[in-house]
């Protein structure tokens, strides 16, 4: 006789890939990627089992961070796992030149960032910062954060009643004008067109 089979129990997760996403780390990802539980098992992920049949309020406020840090746990454990290819994007979040950088931008990316700003913030020259974020990022500093902007923008869009000022405001840009000129150069369509077709229903 075999030996007998532990019981399986499937977790089934969904996640929205906004424009937020990048694309790199979507390309990154095989279309099944499949992890050794001693690598990648999430500390939390016996707590999202036991939440599941739990009905009490907060219920799906807790599955939603709990399944936040197993796709996290799950994604690095991919990247990290023996005989990896790192992508040199990936490294760039533990650089200790980048990673401080990057941080910045994240946590306010409406600020008036510069290269001679990050460079103070951070502690490295500004062509070393330079140089280094555009050979692990594989972009400019001001680039990088152009596009994040617009990205921020593009989901901020999807909000009903949110004004192009006021989306231009929250993510940086002067003015509306500024903002509608960037987008299109980026999506190949404006800001309006966009919401349009991000909003219409689905049929």
């Amino acid at each position: 006789m075999g030996r007998a089979r532990a019981p399986v129990v499937l977790v089934n997760g969904l996640y929205t890939v906004n424009t937020g996403t990048p694309g790199r780390l979507l390309a990154a990802l095989p279309p099944l990627a499949v992890i050794e539980a001693s690598v990648g098992t999430c500390p939390v992920s016996s707590s999202a089992f036991e939440e599941i049949a739990r009905e009490e309020p907060g219920q799906q406020l807790l599955l939603d961070r709990t399944m936040d840090l197993m796709l996290v746990t799950a994604l690095r454990a991919w990247f990290t796992r023996p005989g990896a290819q790192i992508p040199t994007w990936y490294r760039a979040h533990s650089d200790p030149v980048v990673a401080p950088a990057l941080r910045l931008l994240h946590a306010d990316p409406a600020h008036p960032w510069t290269v001679a700003a990050l460079s103070a913030k951070t502690g490295a020259s500004r062509a070393h910062l330079a140089r280094r974020f555009n050979a692990l990022v594989g972009q400019p500093p001001m680039t990088y954060l152009r596009r994040r902007r617009l990205a921020l923008a593009a989901d901020l869009l999807r909000e009903p009643g949110t004004t192009l000022a006021v989306v231009a405001d929250r993510v940086g840009f002067a003015n509306a004008f500024a903002l509608s000129n960037a987008f299109k150069k980026e999506h190949g369509i404006s800001p309006s067109e966009y919401r349009t077709r991000e909003t219409r229903p689905q049929i």
